[in-house]
């Protein structure tokens, strides 16, 4: 695989950095199938024979003077009445929390859980592929987020046994004893976004199922392959109508689901703006639980007495790992006037020298992007800073060419440009000016969300103070070091229109149920105890 290569001062040669069909090379070309048209309905597989659409990939092929992106296959465009049809099953399997699904034992639930995993395995290269092609994300990452999503699932089945031994004892109090424990929710709408197309996806998936909740999944609109390749996984993992599989357009899938009033959980990691639509779409709102992971604009703020090397590093790699295209990169970077000139000059040779090229080249960082639309969108954001005093500072940022754009270090930006408060969700980054730490908190209190936000200082008493400010602003203070998900033990939330509810490994489980108790009197505790071998609910967990 050959190396990448940073970027120019000219825009006008990153049509160069895109293959000619003949240039891919073999190991990592992507033989065009019907995967996409596969669906996961009530514990059948069945492949779309209605509409569907060409899945396009983030990278493009050169062919003369025009870029065409690469065709992956053909995808389905499920209907209302097939998005219905699967919640319905979901239903049929939860049967108002009387289905096989919902009583069945934690370790029967882990069996399936672990069956799924143990099936999935041998797609990881597969799986890994088809993300690198779909999203543009650097292969060698695709990797790590299929790793890292069976990961997890050990870490849930590990938590989830350790809740339950923690569960096992009887609880007295005021003349009763009782058996506590989590009992699941009900039916699960699972939606992710696609620049985890898998991670995210089952970070919500696994603990719904493993809780005892049914699920409907729809594939994110880039991230169908990656997905649709672990449907004969799922679907001989889990009993019929226990998980469903759907691709297709959100509006014309899910809004029937949302509307049958039979989705008792959203779990949706997208925008804000998504989830406005689909929580009013459900006829009884008040029975429905969400768990959110919505936008943000986290900020890295840079103190005067900052070790500047470090806090490059940190806020280059956090602000431009895969694009920019994380809910929890670092969006504004806000510098304390002494050093802020250093700090950019800096910044921009860091930028500078960042590989631009395909993703499955070595050393590769910044790689076409999924939407066709993101390029224009992120111009427009900053010609805007431009026009109102800002500039690029970075030889060539901001250039474009198909899904291939230059990252753009813009400074100093101003509170009216647009950039200062909206999130870009790419490869831009914006700087700014303070005097005082008070001004920086006073970015955070007026932003509309509330996710991380990055220190870098040296002076605690400086720090501390910013920490008890931010503490109750956002809901991670990283110090020295970029914001990020990670690890996973760690709760991971959002204030304001960032987050609802708090995903973890720990958390999830707790998110997808709900607390449930058998109790007796006092005198009559060994009632409980001799339920145990007849009620799976009130078994005890294996040693």
């Amino acid at each position: 695989m050959s190396p990448g290569v940073g970027p120019t001062a000219r825009g006008d040669d990153l049509e160069s950095r895109f293959p000619t069909p003949e240039g891919i090379p073999a190991e990592v070309r992507w033989t065009p199938d019907d995967t996409g048209l596969t669906l996961l309905v009530d514990g059948r597989l069945e492949k779309w024979e209605g509409p569907s659409q060409q899945i396009g990939s983030a990278v493009s092929v050169r062919d003369g003077n025009a870029l065409h992106p690469v065709e992956l296959g053909p995808a389905a465009l499920a209907s209302g009445a097939k998005g219905l049809e699967a919640v319905r099953a979901a239903a049929r399997a939860w049967k108002g929390g009387r289905g096989d699904w919902p009583r069945s034992s934690v370790e029967e639930r882990i069996a399936c859980v672990q069956g799924f995993a143990r099936r999935a395995a041998p797609l990881r290269e597969r799986v890994a592929r088809a993300l690198m092609w779909e999203v543009g994300k650097p292969y060698r990452d695709c990797l790590v987020e299929f790793d890292r999503t069976f990961q997890y699932v050990e870490d849930t089945v590990e938590t989830l046994r350790r809740m339950e031994k923690e569960a096992a004892a009887l609880v007295a109090a005021g003349g009763f004893a009782a058996r506590i424990r989590r009992a699941p929710l009900g039916v699960s709408l699972c939606l992710g976004p696609y620049n985890y197309a898998v991670n995210e996806v089952f970070t919500t998936v696994i603990p719904a199922l493993i809780m005892g909740n049914p699920v409907v999944m729809k594939t994110p609109r880039y991230g169908v392959l990656s997905n649709a390749l672990l449907a004969p996984a799922l679907a001989e993992s889990f009993p019929p109508g226990v998980v469903n599989l759907l691709t297709g357009s959100g509006p014309t899938v899910i809004g029937p689901v949302m509307e049958s009033g039979l989705v008792d959980v959203l779990a949706l990691i997208g925008s804000a703006r998504t989830a406005n639509v689909l929580e009013r779409q459900h006829p009884k709102p008040y029975r429905l639980r969400s768990v959110l992971g919505m936008g943000a604009k986290n900020p890295a703020i840079v103190l005067a007495d900052a070790d500047l090397d470090g806090a490059v590093r940190e806020i280059v790699s956090g602000a431009l790992t895969f694009n920019g295209q994380r809910c929890t990169a670092i969006k504004h970077v806000l510098v304390q006037r002494e050093v802020a000139e250093t700090m950019v000059v800096r910044l921009s040779a860091a930028v500078s020298a960042l590989r631009i090229g395909m993703p499955w080249e070595e050393g590769v960082v910044i790689t076409p992007l999924p939407d066709p639309e993101k390029p224009p969108f992120l111009e427009g954001l900053v010609r805007d800073a431009v026009a109102h005093g800002a500039a690029v500072v970075n030889p060539g940022g901001g250039a474009w060419k198909g899904t291939l754009f230059v990252p753009a270090l813009v400074h100093p930006v101003p509170p009216e440009a647009l950039l200062y408060h909206e999130e870009q969700f790419g490869p831009v980054v914006p700087v700014s000016v303070f005097d005082h730490a008070e001004e920086a908190l006073d970015v955070v209190d007026r932003s509309e969300v509330g996710q991380q936000a990055s220190i870098f200082g040296r002076n605690p008493a400086v720090i501390g103070v910013l920490v008890d400010h931010l503490a109750n602003m956002v809901c991670r203070v990283n110090l020295d070091t970029q914001c990020r998900r990670g690890p996973d033990v760690f709760p991971f939330a959002g204030r304001k229109d960032s987050a609802v509810g708090t995903l973890s490994v720990h958390d999830a489980l707790r998110t997808f149920s709900i607390r449930s108790l058998v109790a007796v009197p006092a005198e009559q505790r060994d009632l409980l105890r001799s339920l145990g071998g007849r009620s799976k609910f009130l078994a005890r967990p294996p040693d």
